[in-house]
């Protein structure tokens, strides 16, 4: 298929490779061109406008920061919008509120175009291995017909409803995730504070019930000289994830207690001045506040 793909992030950097090996043809846009060099390397093509990007592709996908500029590229007087066609369909993976995927994707049935919100599972290490999982909602004959596609990117792609309720879920997982990292780098501090070497702690929580793959690549993180120097997420991105999970729970009249308590360990980390770190730093914040020198 012949498929356009907005936002060379760090997700999009792996997830566009995938899609060349399955021999899909690719183009890309990015606001920044210097991200798209090694995939252009990589025998994708470039435009030089979300709008130019839509046109010609049968499928296009997006995964950007924030809802605003989802809006932007959508959108805009250049945006994908403008540029795709009927029985093109727009899927977009970036992790927003529903309502504001639902925004969106109403512009595009109002112009009698097919919008999908499909949010990713996974991170990079995840999608390179091949086991990555994406949700996607919105219209279900345009999911049969992108399935092939998606199926290029992990070997799960699950139909879950209505517009807006794939990235809904997608902040439910976000919000267990969280809180199953915060918690392992609790409970490692408590082991160390109690005397344990922080190298066992790891490993026999790697070893035990609580395994499990998040924590299997990123708990080994917090052995010394293993933080990584471009985190998969850091302290940050996550936390505006979950601030969206707070919010949505507000509006849900739905009770987040674990989710504020992570949320508040990541103000903790911003506090101690190591945000710039994957959010498993948090890991050192435990250790500050518990009295334990690095």
């Amino acid at each position: 298929m012949r498929i356009g793909f907005a936002g060379l992030g760090a997700m999009g950097q792996c997830i566009i490779p995938r899609l060349l090996a399955a021999g899909h043809q690719v183009t890309g846009w990015n606001r920044s061109r210097d991200k798209a060099e090694p995939l252009l390397a990589q025998g994708m093509a470039w435009a030089d406008t979300p709008r130019a990007l839509a046109q010609g592709s049968e499928v296009v996908f997006s995964i950007l920061t924030d809802a605003a500029a989802v809006r932007a590229v959508a959108l805009g007087e250049e945006g994908i919008l403008a540029g795709l066609a009927a029985d093109a369909v727009y899927l977009d993976m970036s992790t927003i509120t529903p309502e504001s995927s639902r925004a969106v994707s109403s512009v595009f049935a109002q112009a009698g175009r097919v919008m999908l919100d499909a949010p990713i599972s996974g991170s990079p290490v995840t999608v390179n291995q091949g086991k990555a999982s994406l949700m996607v909602a919105g219209d279900r004959a345009a999911f049969d017909r992108v399935l092939p596609v998606l199926l290029a990117i992990g070997p799960k792609a699950t139909y879950i409803g209505e517009s807006g309720l794939a990235v809904q879920l997608k902040l439910a997982i976000n919000l267990v995730l969280m809180v199953e990292v915060i918690a392992f780098c609790e409970g490692v501090a408590l082991a160390e504070k109690g005397g344990v070497e922080r190298k066992t702690a790891v490993e026999a929580m790697l070893s035990s019930v609580v395994a499990s793959p998040v924590l299997g690549y990123r708990g080994p993180f917090i052995l010394e000289g293993n933080m990584p120097e471009v985190p998969l997420a850091d302290v940050t991105l996550q936390q505006k994830d979950m601030t969206m999970v707070l919010e949505l729970a507000r509006k849900l009249g739905m009770p987040s207690p674990l989710a504020a308590a992570a949320n508040e360990m990541m103000n903790a980390c911003r506090g101690f001045g190591i945000d710039h770190h994957d959010f498993v730093v948090a890991h050192e914040a435990y250790r500050r506040m518990g009295g334990m020198s690095r």
